[in-house]
């Protein structure tokens, strides 16, 4: 497979899927995701290393095993693929333009997907609601018409579901 090259047209989910095909890539951007910010490369070839370890403490010669592996290959494709930048000169790996598009498909990061389905439930309710008050002939949501409420409430999560979508 041939790698991105460039970086502003967005990541295909074939590419998504061959980052992500690699136990070492795919910690890269956990612990870039749980970090929030910036990490540094030994701290991540420290934690990769703990996890293929089946001692403690970690054995040297695979810490340098990881650390090489993630120099010479993994972090120059998350970087050609701009899902990362990584600083060679300071050692720091940082989220790049195409972080959160890999990072939607990564276990236990969904929150985002959570939130949108928040929204979009709390605007069908709240439109549910208008209709249902409007049934009552209460004085003020009376006047509001049931067919033009509920499509509000539609365009309402179209146009969510459309900034979600190209956003």
């Amino acid at each position: 497979m041939s790698v991105q090259t460039d970086r502003t047209d967005p990541l295909e989910e074939s590419d998504v899927f061959h980052i992500l095909g690699n136990d070492r890539r795919r910690a890269i951007v956990q612990l870039l995701a749980e970090e929030g910010g910036q990490i540094d490369v030994s701290d991540v070839a420290t934690e990769i290393a703990a996890t293929e370890s089946d001692t403690t403490p970690v054995p040297n010669n695979l810490y340098k095993s990881v650390y090489v592996s993630l120099q010479q290959t993994h972090l120059p494709q998350l970087e050609e693929d701009a899902v990362i930048e990584y600083d060679s000169d300071a050692k720091t790996i940082r989220s790049g333009r195409h972080f959160e598009a890999v990072l939607q498909y990564v276990d236990g990061h969904t929150a985002d997907h959570s939130r949108v389905l928040r929204v979009h439930l709390g605007l069908c309710v709240l439109g549910l609601a208008v209709i249902a008050l409007a049934g009552l002939d209460l004085p003020v949501v009376s006047s509001v018409d049931p067919v033009f409420s509920s499509v509000l409430v539609f365009l309402s999560v179209a146009a969510s579901s459309l900034y979600r979508l190209l956003g």
